[in-house]
């Protein structure tokens, strides 16, 4: 992890995800959020097919 006093001007990589998600959360709405899930579900499902076939 990033040391603040080596670093001044950097942020950690938690501070930028937090700060991505704060943006996006900002941006977006709990629709947007309903989509990309059901998306990712379906992804995985398939997935976890391609898994039991093999």
């Amino acid at each position: 992890m990033a040391n603040k006093d080596n670093n001044k001007d950097k942020m950690t990589l938690e501070e930028a995800g937090r700060k991505g998600g704060e943006t996006t959360a900002r941006n977006h709405d709990k629709e947007f959020y309903q989509e990309i899930g059901e998306k990712g579900g379906k992804d995985r499902a398939e997935q976890h097919e391609d898994d039991d076939n093999n």
